[in-house]
């Protein structure tokens, strides 16, 4: 085993799910959950999250090529996502109810935005793709990177679930503060992410 690389591949990893950074986005979209519903989004979020990160390890490359979408493009594509996600982000949800049953529903919350694009960000499914294509020909390599990444996101469960005494510490106004902050800060890395990827096509300096 290549302990090197496999410590590369975890730092890379954790970097792109950011487990610390889907804290805030968790606290923010189960304000008014209940222990219990708050634990089950926190579960659901993550099998989900691994599932889609499984899958782009495992085919995401094929089906790249098969569908001749470049890797740049579908960095953009998911850059989009991430911004249209952070804007809902800083803006609130002022313009919904919000008690309504669709947004107190953990499943629903677990697959949007908790899982995607929180946790199985653009950014780790394209890791998730790079990583296992780079080892695509050795198949104990590609279960060493599913290895790896399924480590970062139980570390991001375990965050989400100790999350329940910062929520009762916060309140309904911190975590609507943190929600706003943590929108810009993803914008941020929507932006980074589209101009990396439109700065590769264009063959331009790295941003």
């Amino acid at each position: 085993m290549n302990w090197a690389e496999r410590i590369q591949e975890f730092v890379t990893l954790w970097v792109v799910i950011d487990p610390l950074g889907t804290l805030p986005v968790f606290l923010a979209v189960t304000t008014g959950f209940s222990a219990a519903d708050r634990n089950k989004a926190a579960v659901l979020s993550v099998i989900i999250s691994f599932g889609v990160l499984v899958f782009f390890a495992m085919a995401g490359s094929w089906l790249l090529r098969a569908m001749d979408v470049s890797i740049d493009s579908f960095q953009i594509a998911g850059g989009i996502v991430l911004f249209l996600f952070a804007l809902t982000m800083i803006h609130g949800k002022s313009h919904a109810d919000p008690h309504t049953p669709a947004e107190m529903n953990p499943m629903e919350i677990a697959i949007y935005p908790l899982a995607i694009p929180s946790i199985a960000s653009p950014g780790a499914m394209l890791a998730a793709v790079v990583l296992s294509d780079n080892a695509r020909h050795d198949f104990p390599d590609r279960m060493m990177t599913i290895a790896t990444f399924s480590l970062v996101l139980l570390v991001t469960l375990a965050i989400m679930l100790a999350a329940g005494r910062l929520v009762n510490i916060i309140g309904r106004g911190g975590a609507s503060i943190i929600s706003r902050v943590m929108g810009m800060i993803l914008a941020a890395l929507a932006v980074d992410l589209i101009l990396s990827a439109a700065a590769k096509w264009l063959d331009l300096p790295a941003i």
